[in-house]
């Protein structure tokens, strides 16, 4: 059947229209690779962590009916980007799931840099309304838009809680109808920007680094957000320990 046939509902055929306009992204996957982003070709048996969270992550979601998810960590070099990344690319995988990943950690933005994206667009420029799906997203085969930023952004909070972003992102959810959106946020202990932005999202998952994340960190990061959103799960990232797994 043709796809471009007119007895598709109009619907369907402005959402496919808007997805299929998205540019097509080209990954390094040797610098995915050297940056652990391991459930792009899923050839490492770690992946399968980040498909148990992704089911957890959709059975949550579909619940309470809930679409948009934040990434924050309680200080910077937790990995939160990589497991947004991770995550992402897992739900990739899920075929009947449409995924959006936006790089929000507006002053040290990472996405871009970790899968060597050429020519990444500003998303200070979509949040602001000056540009585009087309010049802001990626598309990564039939399920998966990225958002990267090419820069910095000064009075990033500001712009996260403004009234410009909202209906930018609004307008995102309207045009391409994902059925999860992870937004990669900074760390919390180090600015406003996520308390600034939470309004925004459905719920949260806070990614703690072993070793390096106190226990008062993340329970005052845990207790912040609480107070604003939902908490949908804590991640220990960068453990040494392994729990064997049957039959591996």
């Amino acid at each position: 059947m043709d796809d471009r046939s007119p007895a598709l509902p109009e619907p369907l055929e402005i959402v496919r229209g808007a997805w299929e306009g998205l540019p097509p992204l080209v990954i390094d996957h040797d610098a995915a690779a050297n940056n652990r982003v391991i459930t792009l070709d899923r050839l490492s048996p770690a992946h399968g962590a980040f498909d148990m969270m992704r089911t957890k992550l959709l059975r949550l979601l579909k619940e309470n009916n809930w679409t948009s998810v934040a990434i924050t960590s309680p200080s910077p070099a937790c990995g939160k980007t990589c497991i947004a990344l991770n995550l992402a690319f897992s739900l990739a995988n899920q075929r009947d799931c449409r995924t959006v990943l936006v790089d929000l950690d507006l002053r040290r933005p990472q996405i871009g840099k970790t899968l060597a994206i050429k020519n990444p667009g500003s998303i200070e420029s979509f949040l602001k309304g000056d540009a585009g799906l087309r010049e802001t997203f990626f598309r990564y085969g039939d399920n998966l838009a990225i958002g990267p930023n090419r820069q910095a952004v000064h009075f990033s909070a500001e712009l996260l809680q403004s009234a410009a972003a909202a209906q930018s992102l609004r307008e995102m959810r309207q045009e391409i109808k994902p059925d999860v959106i992870l937004y990669d946020l900074p760390p919390m202990l180090s600015t406003d920007d996520v308390l600034a932005f939470l309004p925004n999202v459905d719920g949260v998952v806070l990614v703690a680094a072993s070793d390096q994340s106190t226990v008062s960190e993340v329970d005052i990061c845990e207790q912040s957000l609480r107070e604003k959103t939902n908490v949908l799960g804590v991640v220990l990232n960068k453990s040494q320990y392994s729990q064997e797994q049957y039959g591996y």
